[in-house]
Order: structure tokens, then sequence, then C-alpha cells
């Protein structure tokens, strides 16, 4: 991938892809997690190019799904299958393959391998470190809010992602669901590529969210290929 990327965007680093935040006065999940429901999730993200705040998430676990409003790439909707790149959101089929917070680290083997580093080490680190960095340079941090949620395509598709070093800090930047730390962004078509969500949806996210679960990213707006 040859353009970069601004680091805390859902591409989240230079010279990369599709990570962000988004929003429109919705910090807030509208249910709250069904805690009695067991089994597999399926997250169905929809994403309404012509009226951003409008686009939502839900999470079918249970009798009582989790509803909770999404935003995206500042440069749209990108068509499945196609693309990888900063500011743009891509449709399609994912998986969970990391959940990352201050409390909770779960993380495809493989991906712990590549880093290089213990699984013990990035339990300890990779979030915290992850929260440290000020990628606008405003002096704000914390700029995935609680919880990162990373998604690998369905069929497996070679993505500009990769564990690094940036401003000191050990960090790994991928396409995901994350939270942010400016509420209303949330909701917008504002984010690096990456979904964000506001605090108490990520909050429950991270309480019911698994590796290998399933997100469905879809829009009935035009997509660019």
């Amino acid at each position: 991938m040859s353009r970069r990327w601004r680091p805390g965007q859902l591409m989240a680093l230079p010279a990369l892809a599709a990570v962000a935040v988004a929003a429109v006065g919705c910090s807030a999940s509208d249910q709250s997690v069904d805690s009695s429901a067991g089994g597999a999730s399926t997250i169905r993200i929809q994403l309404d190019g012509k009226d951003p705040s409008a686009s939502r998430g839900e999470l079918g676990r249970g009798s009582k799904p989790l509803q909770f409003n999404v935003g995206f790439g500042r440069n749209g909707i990108a068509c499945q299958g196609t693309r990888f790149e900063e500011g743009w959101t891509p449709l399609g089929t994912f998986r969970v393959n990391a959940v990352l917070s201050a409390d909770r680290f779960a993380m495809d083997p493989s991906l712990v391998e590549a880093s290089g580093r213990s699984e013990a080490y990035l339990r300890d680190n990779l979030f915290r470190n992850m929260s440290a960095i000020d990628f606008k340079g405003d002096g704000e941090t914390a700029e995935y809010g609680i919880g990162y949620i990373s998604l690998t395509p369905v069929p497996a598709t070679p993505q500009p992602f990769r564990f690094n070093t940036y401003d000191g800090q050990f960090r790994w930047y991928s396409f995901a669901i994350h939270g942010t730390n400016d509420p209303s962004r949330v909701g917008q078509s504002v984010t690096g590529g990456c979904i964000n969500v506001g605090e108490q949806a990520m909050a429950d996210l991270l309480k019911t969210v698994q590796l290998g679960d399933e997100v469905v990213i879809t829009s009935e707006s035009p997509c660019v290929s």
C-alpha cells in the first residue's frame, strides 16, 4: 500500500490503510447486552453514505440484540474486495482476529507470532502503548477509546497492516471497530477507515465479542471500487 495513513484513524498508522472513528452525538448504545445470551456472535453494520448519522450496528446474540451508532471513513465506502486505503471503509464479511482493551487481551496465535513479542508482553503492553499515542498531535491520547476489535476479511486478503514502533511505542494497527476519545465523532464520516463506536457500545462489545466472530458490513449507498 503506497498511501500513508494518519495515525489514530481506522487504518491507524502512517503508511497504511483503513482504521478510524466516526461520530454524531451518540456515545452510548441504545440497548444493553442480554447477559443471559450465549453462542456465537454476528455483528451486522449498515453504513449510510448519504446520512452517516443513520449508520448502525447490531450484535445479534440472544433475544435482545445490542444496537449502536457507528462512524466510518472520511473518504466514503469501498466496494467489497477492492481496497484497504486510508479514509475508505470496506464492505464485506470479516472475522474478529484480536480484541484489545485495558483488561482484555485475545489475539490469533498467528498474529502473536508475527509480532515478534511474547503473548505476555502483548497482554501487558500493546493496548496501553496504542492508547498512549497522540496520533493527531493535539495533546489528546486514548484515540481508540476503551477498546479495539480487529477485523480480517473473509476470504483472506493481503492488507498493509503491521506491528511497528511509532513515537517510541510498540504498537499494531489494522482494520477495526474501536472506541473514541471524542464521542461527537460517532455517526460521522470522519475516520481513517475504521468503524468507530461510543464508549457504552464498546464496553458492551468487549463483554461479548470473541475471536472468530463474524462481522458483516453492508450499505445500500453507492460504493467505490
